[in-house]
C-alpha cells in the first residue's frame, strides 16, 4: 500500500475524533491501496480561524506538529457564511502563509451535521435513531442539523457530537452524502486532490504493510 499523509484542522470536540476516520473512510473509496496517516486533528474555535491571522497561525502550527510533507484539509461549519467565498479566502490566506503546503478548505453546509442529514436513511436505527428516517429537503439550509437528529431519536436522549458524531461518521452511506450534499461532494474531491497530485508537497508515499502502520 502507499501511505499518503493527510493533517486536519477542525473546531469542533466531536470532529477531533470523527474527522480523521471520515478521511479515512472516504480515502478507501477513492484508491483503495492507498492508506492515510492522519494525525490527531488540530482543534481551533471557528471565530479564531477566520479572523485575520487565525488561519495563517493554525496552519503554521499543525505544519510545525506535523511536517511541511503532509497535506492540510481545513473544515468547518459554514453557519450563516457563504461556502463559495469563504472557502477560497480562506485557502489563499493559508496558501500565503505556507505556500509549500498543499492546503483543501471545506465549509459544511451550513454544517457538519447536515452530511448525516443527506444520507439519513443510511443510519436508521443506530445512536438511538428511529427507524425509516427520510432525508429531509433542502438538508444544506437547514440551520439545527443536530435538534434535527435529537428528534429523530426514539432513546430519550439529544444528539451530542462529542458521544454521536464519530459512530455516525463511522457509518453513514458516503455515496448517498455526495449525491444530496454538495458541501461534502466538494469535501470528497478536495481530498481526492490530496491524494493523487503526483509529486505535490501534500503527497508523503512510501510503501506501508497491508493494514497500515
Amino acid at each position: 500500500m502507499t501511505e499518503v499523509r493527510i493533517a486536519t484542522i477542525v473546531e469542533g470536540q466531536g470532529e477531533v475524533a470523527a474527522v480523521p476516520e471520515l478521511v479515512r473512510r472516504v480515502v478507501a473509496e477513492i484508491d483503495p491501496g492507498i492508506w492515510v496517516n492522519s494525525p490527531p486533528p488540530f482543534r481551533i474555535g471557528r471565530d479564531s480561524l477566520i479572523r485575520p491571522g487565525g488561519i495563517e497561525r493554525a496552519v503554521e502550527a499543525l505544519v510545525e506538529r506535523v511536517g511541511p510533507s503532509a497535506g492540510v484539509l481545513v473544515l468547518l461549519d459554514a453557519d450563516d457564511d457563504c461556502p463559495a467565498k469563504l472557502g477560497p479566502e480562506l485557502v489563499l490566506r493559508a496558501n500565503q502563509a505556507r505556500s509549500d503546503v498543499t492546503v483543501a478548505t471545506v465549509l459544511a453546509n451550513r454544517e457538519f451535521e447536515a452530511w448525516f442529514l443527506a444520507a439519513a436513511p443510511s443510519l436508521s436505527g443506530l445512536r438511538g435513531l428511529g427507524p425509516n428516517l427520510q432525508r429531509p429537503a433542502n438538508l444544506e439550509t437547514i440551520r439545527d442539523c443536530k435538534g434535527w437528529l435529537s428528534t429523530r431519536r426514539t432513546d430519550g436522549r439529544s444528539y451530542k457530537p462529542s458521544a454521536d458524531q464519530a459512530a455516525l461518521a463511522a457509518r453513514f452511506d458516503l455515496r448517498m452524502a455526495r449525491e444530496n450534499a454538495p458541501s461534502f461532494d466538494k469535501f470528497w474531491r478536495d481530498l481526492r486532490r490530496l491524494v493523487t497530485e503526483g509529486g505535490g508537497s501534500g503527497r508523503e508515499s512510501r510503501t506501508v504493510p497491508a493494514g497500515g502502520g
